[in-house]
């Protein structure tokens, strides 16, 4: 089994001793380590506040998980607690100051004797662990006289309700109850203890002036109505205090269940997050809704934080918690993974509360969040466990992001050598035609000139195959590289397909349609890129064409572009690259003409070039071949 070690928090000077001492037993047995604080209706002081919070900080560094109760049995919480999570030894201290101790039982002594088979350990307390006196509260007079008028309408309706009862013959007794009823939704609806006891204590004056005999004096003819006042007074004030706690625990009750759906909502919503922005956003929205405050991020990037993502609360103004030395504070908890900042140890006089969003010891950023009073133990311990469940997701995200980087870089790596493979070979045919050429014309001095044109021919078109690999190339790179630059002016359609015919001697052997449907057909495009568009689109065709077969360009004016349609007759495309046809490296193993076969650029480049104008491409098979078609946007005042 096991060994589950718990200790009390407390807002005790000397609760860090007993921590200190619960942590060390941790290590021996290797156990599992939680500091219960228990909360009960009495509010503690401010400086009890601030000493409690120093005392769950000091236990979260040291492991703990901070747990909370509400209930004013601390003993009984204590206990209950420790039976339904398992634990095995409890750790409490105990105060050597002498008071009422000697008394009552004191907390030790509760623990004790309700312990059963979970050990306790004591540890002696030399310092007063009486709580702090607390400060006075100005007093809310709103809320008093809004407090005052509820009882005197409450007090009302009941006396009216009552006194018709007495008309009608009711029983005391019946009568008694209403008032006992009229009391406890006093308590219910009021704060603070007092009324329940002011409303006790009027309605026995109130139930003898008017249904006591002698009526309408505050004499009372029978012996036993003294008792029977006292009995009302102590049944109205039990009722009424009763009626006050269950108001307390059913509205703690209510904030407990509040903080636990957030934190239940916040795994969810992270678990669906796509992004760090989105991430960001999830954790500062739940902390919104625990604290109702307002929340600055800083996320970490190269061991520094950047700039903030602000999150304002009822539309405050940022400016006084966006200054340097917030930021400093910042920087301060990025590097060290500590809190710091207002009501901790570090930089006190700072206006936010700086906590780091780190899982172990890795810190993914800074939340910074503007507070005037320390935050409850158990509030604290969701926004923490908000932080370390957003820590989380940020590191899976990260991690997330890295692989698909190393996928990217690798494919990137692969795809580098094949293109170096590709690219040599595609270098090496037309080089080789091109030296063996030009080796036939310097050593056959009986060549004739037929044979010496036909050779130059041959060094011509191999050197005209070799300038567009390398202009491919060279387009290829830009575009990878972002430097693709587009010099837009206006161009006739017509111009720009016949300078690409011209660039393509081979075209001569073809049987070549251009239907245009307009004489002047403009387009605001990039001339030259258009051009190569034209130039690796009808290389392609060219590639997968006989001399017999026709290629055709089709020139279309629609509403707001123009449309190109480049056909042949030739071979269909493969339906294996057909929908990765213009993506890079992609060639069709089963092309005709092995001596013309491309690195797979050509039409990776169109798709990028035809994009950068704003236009869409795409290919497809037709019964007599192969289509690609292209779009470019044009001008409608100038095309009409």
């Amino acid at each position: 089994m096991n060994e589950h070690i718990l200790v009390c928090l407390s807002p005790s000077p000397s609760n860090t001793k007993i921590i200190e001492a619960a942590s060390k037993m941790v290590e021996a047995f290797n156990a599992n380590f939680t500091a219960l604080y228990v909360k009960t209706t009495k509010e503690p002081s401010k400086e009890d506040r601030q000493r409690l919070n120093d005392n769950v900080k000091f236990a979260q560094d040291r492991g703990a998980t901070i747990e909370s109760v509400f209930g004013d049995d601390v003993a009984y919480q204590i206990i209950e607690y420790s039976r339904l999570s398992h634990v095995t030894k409890i750790v409490v201290g105990k105060s050597r100051v002498k008071g009422l101790s000697n008394i009552k039982p004191t907390l030790v002594d509760k623990l004790i004797a309700q312990a059963g088979n979970v050990d306790v350990y004591i540890i002696p307390d030399t310092e007063d662990t009486r709580p702090a006196p607390k400060e006075k509260e100005p007093i809310d007079l709103n809320a008093l006289k809004k407090d005052l008028l509820k009882s005197f309408v409450i007090l009302s309706i009941t006396t009216l309700i009552s006194y018709l009862f007495f008309e009608i013959g009711f029983a005391d007794s019946s009568i008694m109850m209403v008032y006992i009823l009229g009391v406890m939704i006093i308590a219910m609806i009021t704060q603070g203890k007092a009324y329940s006891l002011i409303t006790s204590a009027l309605i026995v004056v109130i139930f003898n002036f008017l249904f006591t005999e002698p009526r309408f004096t505050l004499k009372a003819y029978a012996s036993e109505y003294p008792v029977t006042f006292l009995v009302m007074f102590f049944a109205a004030l039990i009722t009424g205090t009763l009626a006050g706690k269950l108001k307390d625990f059913a509205s703690e009750s209510t904030r407990n269940s509040y903080r636990t759906k957030i934190l239940f909502d916040t795994n969810q919503l992270l678990q669906n997050s796509t992004s760090s922005e989105e991430i960001v956003t999830i954790m500062a929205k739940q902390i919104q809704k625990l604290l109702s405050k307002s929340v600055i991020v800083y996320i970490k990037e190269n061991g520094k934080i950047d700039r903030p993502y602000v999150f304002m609360y009822n539309k405050e103004d940022p400016s006084k918690y966006l200054n340097d030395h917030e930021f400093k504070v910042a920087q301060w908890v990025c590097e060290h993974n500590k809190q710091a900042g207002a009501f901790t140890v570090r930089f006190t006089d700072s206006s936010c509360l700086h906590l780091s969003i780190r899982v172990n010891q890795q810190g993914y950023g800074v939340v910074s969040i503007p507070i005037d009073e320390p935050i409850e133990p158990f509030e604290n311990s969701i926004l923490l466990s908000i932080l370390g469940e957003s820590a989380l997701a940020m590191e899976n995200y990260r991690n997330i992001k890295d692989k698909e980087e190393s996928i990217i870089l690798a494919e990137n790596e692969r795809t580098r050598a094949n293109m170096l493979r590709s690219i040599s070979h595609d270098l090496r045919t037309p080089l080789t035609g091109i030296v063996g050429a030009s080796q036939l014309m310097m050593n056959q001095d009986h060549l004739t000139n037929e044979d010496v044109y036909s050779l130059a021919k041959d060094i011509h078109d191999q050197a005209h195959w070799l300038t567009q690999i390398v202009e491919n190339i060279l387009n290829m790179s830009k575009i990878e590289s972002g430097n693709l630059v587009l010099h837009k002016n206006l161009e006739v359609v017509d111009d720009l397909i016949y300078e690409a015919i011209q660039h393509l001697p081979e075209l001569e052997k073809r049987n070549m349609v251009v239907d245009v449907s307009q004489d002047l057909l403009f387009i605001n495009v990039d001339g030259k890129l258009m051009v190569q568009v034209f130039i690796n689109i009808l290389n392609n065709a060219i590639k997968y064409t006989k001399e017999k077969d026709q290629i055709t360009i089709h020139v279309k004016k629609l509403e707001d572009e123009v449309q190109f349609m480049i056909k042949d007759t030739g071979s269909e495309i493969s339906k294996k690259i057909l929908d990765h046809i213009f993506e890079e490296f992609v060639t069709d193993t089963n092309v005709s003409n092995d001596s013309q076969k491309g690195i797979g650029l050509g039409l990776a480049i169109c798709k990028a070039i035809v994009q950068a104008h704003g236009g869409k491409i795409w290919a497809k098979n037709e019964k007599d071949g192969a289509c690609f078609i292209f779009t470019i946007p044009s001008d409608k005042e100038l095309n009409v």
